[in-house]
């Protein structure tokens, strides 16, 4: 789960890192009350988005005066910006993030994270902040040091927090600071189930102060249910609205841009599958994967799920039946077929559990079911079929 950047400021404020002040509106009518608790006279406005390159798509503005942020609050309120991350539909601006300007002398980067293939903490330190991570790491990579610690209550060590932010090159004052910022992003990650924290950039004042800039915040879905305070910062304005739908069916699901829907069960086969249809020159539509114990009610809403994309001129149904039985899931695609009366073409490859009984409910359905006796022949057909 995402979050703004103004509420993982606020989790940041919690565990005692240092970040500027700011508030947060609605509405352009709130500005003149909630400026009074900022004691800058210049300030920041911030588009609030689930993406980054807000800068660069005009959501990011250094403001000098009071009747300047109103006209470019305006401006910004109710704007759709369209950046690397958004896709070319954009996103719609809901809330503005005003915050004090600072008068910056240096910028570097900071992240940590879970890193899932060594099972450690990662921390990612450069002194590249402000720009996007990615392009660092391709350009220059030794620009950016990596510095992965083992799990433990404790936090790091004074050795491990050195090795971490000895890139920045901090005098001992600036040191302190930057460990105790350290140990804060420790833990949150072990304490809010956050998966990854960035700040970028982490910037050094012309008063020499050290100071959380820009931030953001992932957090483990499989963990929110111990998080209700995290939680209730969900902002569903910023999701796609199938995604919502399938998240109340706990089904994976994430949309794409392809034409070909696909439905498995498991998230490697799922995988395979959308690779599978790219190797015959198609693209998928959609990740989606039912899981190992899905009723019939949870393959209809994942069936509609995909019918709902208009994107979509045919369907791939690749089940292998283990816990997910094959006569549950074909019961499920005839019933949510008839209730959206189906008409384009189906491709179904099931094996194992009662594969043929799901294979007999299908034939009986009178539904234009194409059957597949392995995924090679589901993605010639399924492919064939919307040519």
């Amino acid at each position: 789960m995402n979050i703004h950047e103004h509420q993982a400021k606020e989790i940041l404020r919690e565990f005692g890192a240092p970040i500027s002040n700011g508030v947060v509106i609605y509405s352009v009518d709130e500005i003149k009350d909630k400026i009074k608790m900022l004691k800058s006279k210049e300030f920041v406005l911030k588009a609030q988005i689930h993406a980054g390159g807000r800068g660069k798509a005009g959501g990011v503005k250094l403001i000098k005066n009071i009747s300047e942020l109103e006209s470019e609050a305006k401006k910004m309120m109710g704007k759709v910006l369209v950046t690397h991350q958004t896709g070319p539909e954009g996103k719609e601006v809901k809330r503005l993030y005003i915050e004090e300007a600072s008068n910056i002398l240096k910028e570097f980067y900071f992240s940590c994270l879970v890193d899932r293939e060594t099972s450690k903490i990662a921390f990612i330190s450069s002194t590249e902040g402000g720009m996007d991570i990615e392009k660092v790491a391709a350009e220059s990579p030794t620009k950016i040091i990596t510095t992965k610690i083992d799990l433990k209550v404790e936090g790091p060590s004074d050795t491990e927090l050195e090795e971490i932010i000895k890139v920045f090159k901090f005098n001992q004052k600036q040191k302190i600071i930057a460990k105790e910022l350290t140990k804060s992003l420790y833990k949150i990650i072990l304490e809010r189930d956050a998966s990854l924290i960035e700040i970028n950039p982490l910037i050094l004042t012309k008063e020499n102060n050290i100071i959380c800039l820009d931030a953001k915040m992932n957090f483990d879905d499989n963990a929110i249910y111990r998080q209700p305070d995290i939680l209730k910062l969900r902002d569903l304005n910023e999701e796609n609205s199938a995604e919502i739908e399938a998240s109340k069916y706990d089904l994976a699901y994430i949309k794409l841009n392809g034409s070909i829907g696909c439905m498995v069960n498991g998230a490697g086969l799922a995988m395979a599958t959308m690779d599978i249809i790219k190797i015959y020159g198609k693209e998928p539509a959609n990740f989606l994967d039912v899981g190992g114990g899905a009723s019939k009610e949870k393959v209809t809403a994942a069936f509609k799920l995909i019918l709902a994309d208009k994107n979509v001129k045919g369907i791939l149904i690749n089940i292998f039946g283990g816990i997910m039985r094959c006569d549950v899931l074909a019961q499920g695609v005839v019933e949510a077929a008839k209730q959206v009366n189906l008409s384009i073409p189906i491709v179904v490859r099931l094996a194992g559990t009662n594969f043929k009984e799901g294979k007999e409910i299908l034939d009986n359905s009178k539904l234009k079911i194409l059957s597949a006796s392995d995924l090679n022949d589901a993605a010639k057909k399924i492919t064939k079929a919307i040519e």
